[in-house]
């Protein structure tokens, strides 16, 4: 048994609806269980919130109620002259250090080589300010090298994660590419998964599944042009899409403008992903980007082929294209379609890449990983 730590998990949110929020709660019960003394830190409390246990076994902290204001500052000159954001501003910039403050507070509650693992970009911003002496900061990242290369958190990342004491991603390749770039303190560790259900999805029903936000990073737009490529060929099919975000409204009038209202049931947020997982028979992941998808794991344990766009090496780690799923190129719709008119149309197809799916994906075991997390505390200390 390892020695026992205070470890100090720090996410944009807590209670968000989406992958990252799961991670965080998963990954603190595991190491909970190991015998580490966890909290879990959050810079804000969501509006859209993910069910969460009651009591979850250790202590979960919003430093805000909601999401702070975004920073003001003057372009031109006159706008130095609003005294309104000015004080809107000053207000703001005190609140941070409140927040700041508490931040630190909390910290050194623990004695020196406390860990904080900070499980996304823009929570650094306050840890960076916060006192972290003595203890081991681990920076992570939740997405690609692509997906962080094409926004402004590449630059963030480059500014203030080259002195951390790790900087972690989700996939050897993606390391190696950081490390190219000169991030020298990279390494990578793989998201776990949950569990394995009892009884696998029995592949019967004519029914796809996408799990996902409803959001532009998660590609629901482009997955429902697919599904008007494949509804035609598969009229006795309909494609569920579990999920709830800013871009409900906006989908659901494309759905109507394709004609696709007969063949796509909009199923909300689930808190069931199981559930859901057995009553599909294929499951497709459309994104933009992604960093280690937990629903195409969940999806692959449930005995669920899976059809997704080849948008990440996280994605590609998981599936073994041709054996337990089928990729497309990111961004390809006709080729995305192809894949799933191979699965919804070969019903030997599905079942044998859907029995190697749920064998191959426990490679990813929470008890792997979590070995994986106790060898870094180890070497991080040396």
């Amino acid at each position: 048994m390892s020695r026992s730590r205070d470890v100090f998990i720090v996410s944009n949110s807590t209670d968000e609806l989406g992958g990252v929020t799961g991670w965080t709660h998963r990954t603190a019960r595991l190491l909970q269980e190991r015998g580490h003394r966890v909290r879990v830190i959050g810079i804000h409390a969501s509006e859209l919130k993910m069910a969460l246990p009651d009591t979850p076994g250790y202590p979960v902290t919003a430093l805000y109620p909601t999401h702070p204001p975004t920073p003001w500052a003057p372009k031109r000159l006159r706008d130095r002259l609003r005294i309104p954001a000015r004080r809107r501003e000053a207000a703001r910039a005190e609140e941070k250090r409140r927040a700041v403050r508490r931040l630190s507070g909390i910290f050194r509650t623990a004695g020196p080589g406390a860990i904080v693992l900070v499980t996304q970009v823009w929570a650094m911003e306050w840890v960076g300010e916060a006192d972290t002496c003595g203890h081991r900061v681990i920076g992570m990242s939740h997405e690609s090298y692509d997906y962080s290369r094409a926004s402004h958190r590449y630059r963030w990342i480059k500014n203030h994660y080259s002195t951390l004491d790790r900087w972690l991603v989700l996939t050897e390749e993606d390391a190696d590419i950081w490390a190219g770039d000169g991030m020298n303190n990279v390494g990578f560790m793989p998201n776990a998964l949950a569990g394995l259900p009892d009884v696998p999805s029995p592949r019967t029903a004519k029914s796809v599944a996408s799990i996902g936000r409803l959001s532009d990073q998660k590609g629901i737009d482009m997955l429902l042009d697919t599904w008007a490529l494949v509804a035609p060929q598969r009229p006795d099919w309909r494609l569920g899409v579990y999920g709830a975000g800013e871009d409900e409204a906006e989908l659901k009038a494309l759905c109507t403008e394709l004609g696709l209202d007969g063949s796509v049931e909009w199923k909300g947020r689930t808190d069931d992903v199981p559930g859901a997982l057995a009553d599909a028979s294929v499951f497709v992941q459309s994104s933009r980007g992604e960093g280690f998808p937990l629903a195409l794991m969940e999806a692959m344990a449930s005995g669920v082929p899976c059809a997704a766009f080849d948008c990440a090496p996280g994605v590609r780690e998981i599936v073994r294209d041709g054996e337990d799923g089928l990729l497309a190129p990111a961004g390809d719709i006709a080729a995305l379609a192809d894949r799933l008119l191979r699965l919804t149309g070969n019903p030997r197809m599905r079942d044998a890449m859907g029995e190697r799916a749920r064998t191959n994906v426990q490679r990813f075991s929470e008890a792997e990983t979590v070995c994986r997390w106790e060898e870094l505390f180890a070497f991080l200390e040396r």
